[in-house]
């Protein structure tokens, strides 16, 4: 039910007994460390969980033949957490060893296959790769639905994850029709405050907002962080989420200092709670670059471009649709301040000649004239390149 505090402090009794009772490479220590780290990870203390998951496969290394499937869970969760943490290539690289052993250890439709190929396919969909991200989605869920119940919460994660890829490939009426059985599921599989009920809304949410159906997606944006207030601890990413995609909302409304106040909430988690190369905190120096954008404050709005985009190219592989978004939102801004200057230049000239000329209607028709010619391309050229 995400009672996060409850779970660490039960974990680290266990832990505490375990630690006088058995030796220091049992392999019962090594579940409590990697159950401690677990919990970390839903909190969002990547830190924390990656020491503990380390902890914990250490331990397992010695204690078991290399192919034994408890060092595929090992290597899973240190993928997760390097996934969470935004280092893509470290978690592809612990996913697929995880892979490699379970391939060897289990039959081909076990569920902790389908399992393994939903979270490379996750690391592919960070990346951008959409269509790899959904060869391996599709992959998981032919797996779960030979394996699974028609109800499981685990045909759910799958639902979400492949209306997710939909989602950032634009297609929205697919990514609605998935999102929207992932939800039926956890409604039905899950209790009214779970984490993952809020995912859903926060993701339907997402898909309205694509829409331009703002009121809606306000509707289960709120729904979602009104969960995740309750469910989560106050400096939690998923929080960080909520509060942006809300800024994202109201930035589509026109309210840009609402939208400001919202992507700043975001930023100042995400700050606290990821590492300062985090791909999330592009997105939300991108975010604000952008309102600032709007609403005028072009070397601002230049300034969160730019941030956004060094951390982009730091993390993110080169053809990433990310990338590209900023570089083409840095370029406007450029445009629109290359052009605001020409228009200050030709408003002092008419200024000048209007003084030398006085009401001399030949010089006053031939300024007045470029004047209001340009005016008219400068609104048409900045309102195309802040869409």
């Amino acid at each position: 039910m995400g009672d996060y505090s409850k779970a660490l402090e039960f974990y680290q009794k266990s832990h505490k007994i375990f630690e006088k009772a058995l030796p220091p490479n049992h392999p019962n220590l090594a579940t409590s460390y990697n159950n401690i780290g677990q919990v970390y990870n839903d909190m969002g203390d990547y830190s924390k969980a990656l020491e503990f998951s380390e902890k914990s496969h250490k331990i397992k290394e010695k204690a078991l033949p290399p192919n034994h499937p408890d060092l595929a869970t090992s290597y899973n969760n240190i993928g997760e957490v390097y996934r969470n943490m935004g280092d893509y290539s470290k978690a592809l690289e612990f996913y697929e060893k995880s892979h490699q052993i379970l391939e060897k250890a289990l039959p081909s439709n076990h569920p902790h296959l389908a399992g393994s190929y939903n979270n490379i396919g996750l690391v592919y969909d960070n990346m951008g790769d959409y269509s790899k991200a959904l060869e391996f989605y599709e992959k998981s869920l032919k797996i779960k639905e030979k394996a699974l119940p028609p109800n499981h919460p685990d045909l759910a994660t799958s639902y979400n994850n492949i209306g997710q890829v939909y989602n950032n490939m634009g297609d929205n009426s697919k990514a609605l029709e998935f999102y929207e059985k992932s939800l039926k599921i956890r409604e039905k599989a899950l209790p009214s405050n779970h984490p993952y009920l809020a995912t859903s809304y926060n993701n339907i949410g997402l898909v309205y907002n694509n829409m331009g159906d703002y009121s809606k997606a306000l509707e289960f944006y709120e729904k979602s962080l009104k969960i995740r207030e309750k469910a989560l601890p106050p400096n939690h990413p998923y929080l960080a989420t909520s509060y942006n995609n809300i800024g994202e909302v109201y930035r589509n409304m026109g309210d840009y200092s609402k939208a400001l106040e919202f992507y700043e909430k975001s930023l100042k988690i995400k700050e606290k709670a990821l590492p300062p190369n985090h791909p999330d905190l592009a997105i939300s120096y991108g975010d604000i670059g952008q309102v600032y954008n709007n609403m005028g404050n072009y070397s601002k709005a230049l300034s969160f471009l730019e941030k956004a985009l060094t951390i982009q190219q730091k993390t993110l592989p080169p053809s990433h649709p990310h990338i590209k978004e900023t570089i083409r939102r840095i370029n406007n801004v450029k445009k629109v301040t290359r052009q605001q200057g020409f228009y200050d230049q030709y408003s002092s000239s008419y200024s000048d000649s209007h003084y030398w000329h006085g009401n001399n209607s030949n010089s006053y028709d031939f300024y007045g004239s470029t004047f209001i010619s340009y005016t008219f391309k400068t609104k048409w050229f900045y309102s195309n390149s802040l869409s």
